[in-house]
């Protein structure tokens, strides 16, 4: 049987050094960081949606995302508005600025991954990964022991 730290370390190592290598491209590129495309992405994908939302789509507290929107609005890639529904929240929507930046982002993004994953596994080997991150991820959202920071 597969030693369960080890896994673990390794998967944490893994994501570390994916994550600051797509940063780090990203910056360079785009002068956009790593964390507000994700954030992009999550608001593109949706016509608006509310901070709480995003929250717990990455896992993390309501007031950390926040201050994300926080700064992608003062940078003009979104924008709040008053939530008609519940007067304590808002929605927050891309703007145009926005969806241009995260249009050319998403390219470097897949040429990163591509670089990183795709030349190094099989399409079914990624194929096989993909299923069973995605059963792991699922498992760990719905497991009531799973630290709820949002």
């Amino acid at each position: 049987m597969t030693q369960l730290t080890a896994l673990f370390a390794d998967l944490v190592r893994l994501e570390t050094r994916l994550y600051n290598a797509l940063d780090a491209r990203l910056k360079a590129e785009h002068d956009l960081p790593l964390g507000q495309f994700e954030f992009l992405r999550f608001i593109a994908g949706r016509t608006t949606t509310r901070v709480y939302d995003m929250a717990q789509e990455m896992a993390i507290t309501v007031g950390a995302t926040s201050k994300a929107v926080d700064r992608l609005e003062a940078a003009g890639r979104c924008r709040r508005t008053a939530n008609p529904d519940d007067r304590r929240s808002s929605l927050v929507e891309i703007t145009p600025a926005g969806a241009a930046i995260l249009a050319a982002a998403t390219p470097t993004v897949e040429a990163e991954l591509r670089h990183r994953l795709g030349a190094v596994l099989s399409a079914d080997a990624l194929e096989e990964l993909a299923g069973t991150l995605s059963t792991l991820r699922q498992r760990a959202e719905s497991d009531p022991r799973t630290d709820r920071t949002a």
